[in-house]
């Protein structure tokens, strides 16, 4: 039974400096700015139906892990709800990290998928780093893994709508070595 303090200790810190972290108007719209910038993020910006945007997302842990933020929906430009990111994970990982996310909403269908209530992701869904970084995903479709280069090369992963969804990440900080499964679930509650 004492093995396993150590990782419920771990991810109640996380969740605790997850929910202390600020956030405040400037932090979404920072948040925004940082993603506007990056060229292969631009398109959806222009084409998207709407997009959630969550500033701190927390994720740590040691065999058990889990991830935990607070963000936004937005649509035609203005807040129309605010949600909240819960991941819970087990497999091989250790560390902790700290990342923002940004969510797309190909159509009225996807938004409204998303803004139901209570909406998942599952192991399969995969996101684009706009950071130097590598990712890998796991699910019924089988294995797969990529990389992009980031802005600075020019070089970025091709990104498209997945389920009418497009998901990208910036990492803020933290070394997180991963290769869990679990999915991403989310809440939505109106403005």
């Amino acid at each position: 039974m004492k093995r396993y303090h150590f990782p419920i200790m771990l991810i109640t810190v996380m969740f605790s400096l997850a929910l202390s972290i600020p956030v405040m108007a400037d932090s979404f719209t920072n948040t925004i700015e940082i993603y506007k910038k990056d060229a292969s993020v631009q398109p959806f910006f222009k084409n998207a139906y709407g997009y959630a945007v969550f500033p701190n997302i927390g994720k740590g842990g040691i065999g058990i892990g889990g991830a935990y933020g607070k963000g936004r929906v937005y649509h035609g430009g203005k807040v129309t709800g605010e949600t909240s990111l819960f991941k819970a994970t087990i497999g091989f990982q250790l560390g902790g990290q700290v990342f923002s996310e940004m969510i797309f909403f190909e159509d009225q269908r996807a938004y409204d998928e998303f803004t139901s209530g209570e909406f998942e992701f599952d192991a399969s869904a995969s996101a684009v780093a706009i950071t130097a970084g590598v990712q890998a995903k796991a699910g019924t479709e089988g294995a797969t893994a990529s990389a992009s280069a980031g802005p600075a090369t020019g070089q970025q992963a091709d990104t498209n709508y997945h389920n009418g969804m497009a998901v990208f990440v910036h990492t803020k900080g933290g070394l997180m070595y991963e290769a869990a499964i679990g999915g991403q679930k989310f809440t939505f509650s109106e403005w």
